[in-house]
């Protein structure tokens, strides 16, 4: 057995079943050994931000990693803006990324790299196998890694002569470490901030804004008067009518400002304290008020669950009594589309257990209110800012969770980073109904260029702003890559279209011209 096989055997074993991939030359063993053992699934991307956005979205939904499979450095390369989006969501991700032979990396041949240092920003644990006696081991140690909470990014360079050569055959994997428990001090420590009257928040992330999670922090504030919010983007927020209802804080910095004007005390549940996204002239860059006291109940990595159930112990809150969301259905509007009708169909056509993956961009920054008494849903959002990310996990979310529906809102110009995700959905038959926002410019960088005092743009940056003169065609472009699709331009076609895409198998695409 060489040490691909044995490599391939190690992440079946591991539990690792589905691999993304993009391969080359240097790989070609790996693919030989993918090819000969039972019990992988492998999903061909055209394009390497497409299969690592895939691994991301296959994590946040199965919480168990995936692997993927790239070409060198440059493959490597064209994956990094989806790790980075990946990490920052803490998804768990093996990546195999091949070498070249190691009596060959002497030569400097056109794609050799330093595939460690394009590695690293993007990785907790980078390795390179040295012999292929070792291969194993090192798949072994890279799937716990990835499996750590709250999920981690494992990257394994393979040489090519490590996958022919002979191999110690499959490893078991080490054991993974469990969360960490929360102290009891940090628990009586929020009791008491809690306790101290109004002015509280209750700030949270991750499994925090799971359903569980949402209705102990909900019953948390009920009992205590404190508010509730979610940080501005979270990798899977479950939310629709029975659960627990939270808001996020807006992307604005004056409406942040704003919403957190009159928090006193804030207590972090797996979030982040609140900051810009970016920072601006004559505007801070922390958005929480001077004076705010900010504590860590848990972190990412953290038992959170436990942590707010010994919390709710604590001040006696009862998860019976925390206010959940009633269905409701908008009126369905009618006539000209603009972001609120959108809103209004979307809260009319959600199903049950649908899963939206979110990159609306400028679109989509109302579609919340209209959309919480929907049928329980998750909602899925960019966490590491770098677009293009929404179709790719899309794949993913559709390969983890094959009965559900999955529904993809995705700006004209967020799309065409990864548009190569809808040749994969239609070769895998994945039940994704994408909707692209057409409004043929980068409209989230014409308020940018205000908001930071850019002056008034000119032809030359108008021109670096809009994406027209021609106008893409996502009609065209999805039936080029075998997926069906539609234009819509008002409110009555697309809650139709939506309903169609929503109801059969498979794939399609519905380009709404705005």
């Amino acid at each position: 057995m060489n040490g691909a096989e044995s490599l391939v055997r190690t992440l079946v074993g591991g539990g690792v079943d589905v691999c993304f991939t993009n391969p080359g030359t240097s790989e070609m063993h790996f693919v030989a050994a993918l090819d000969k053992v039972d019990g992988m699934r492998c999903v061909l991307a055209l394009f390497e931000g497409v299969v690592t956005g895939a691994a991301d979205g296959y994590w946040r939904m199965r919480e168990t990693p995936a692997a993927t499979l790239m070409h060198l450095g440059p493959g490597l390369g064209n994956g990094l803006a989806n790790l980075h989006n990946a990490k920052k969501a803490n998804s768990g991700i093996v990546n195999i990324v091949g070498e070249h032979a190691t009596h060959h990396i002497q030569y400097d041949a056109p794609l050799t790299a330093d595939i460690e240092g394009i590695a690293r920003p993007v990785s907790h644990w980078v390795k390179t196998s040295t012999e292929a006696r070792m291969v194993a081991t090192d798949g072994a140690e890279a799937i716990a890694v990835a499996s750590s909470p709250p999920g981690r990014i494992a990257t394994l360079i393979l040489p090519g002569d490590t996958a022919w050569n002979e191999g110690s055959g499959p490893m078991a994997v080490p054991t993974i470490p469990r969360r960490l428990t929360v102290s009891d001090d940090a628990v009586q420590q929020a009791a008491r901030m809690l306790a101290q009257g109004p002015g509280a928040m209750l700030m949270l992330s991750g499994a925090g804004v799971h359903a569980r999670g949402l209705a102990l922090a909900g019953a948390i504030a009920h009992k205590t008067g404190a508010r509730l919010m979610a940080q501005g983007s979270n990798s899977r927020v479950q939310r629709g009518a029975g659960r627990v209802a939270v808001n996020r804080v807006p992307y604005p910095v004056p409406q942040a400002l704003n919403v957190l004007k009159d928090v006193q005390r804030m207590l972090l549940v797996g979030a982040k304290a609140p900051v810009a996204f970016f920072g601006y002239p004559n505007h801070p860059s922390v958005l929480t008020p001077d004076g705010c006291v900010i504590s860590t109940l848990s972190t990412v990595e953290d038992d959170m669950l436990d942590a707010l159930e010994r919390l709710a112990d604590l001040v006696g809150a009862d998860v019976h009594d925390a206010p959940v969301q009633q269905p409701m259905t908008p009126g369905m509007p009618s006539g000209a589309l603009d972001p609120d009708k959108i809103a209004a169909i979307l809260g009319n056509v959600i199903p049950e257990h649908a899963i939206v993956i979110d990159e609306s961009v400028t679109t989509g920054r109302g579609f919340y209110p209209l959309t919480a008494g929907a049928p329980p849903h998750d909602w899925l959002q960019n966490m590491g800012g770098s677009i293009g990310y929404g179709m790719p996990v899309a794949v993913g979310a559709a390969l983890a969770c094959p009965d559900r529906k999955v529904l993809a809102l995705i700006g004209d110009g967020s799309g065409m980073y990864t548009v190569q995700a809808l040749w994969t959905m239609a070769r895998e038959g994945l039940n994704v109904t994408t909707v692209i926002w057409a409004n043929r410019t980068y409209q989230i960088l014409k308020g940018e260029f205000d908001n930071v005092g850019a002056g008034r743009p000119g032809q030359k940056a108008n021109d670096m702003l809009e994406i027209g003169r021609p106008d893409l065609d996502w009609v065209s472009l999805a039936a080029g890559m075998g997926v069906p699709g539609v234009r819509v331009t008002d409110c009555e076609s697309l809650a139709r279209q939506l309903r169609r895409g929503l109801a059969e198998s498979g794939p399609c695409l519905i380009e709404v011209v705005l």
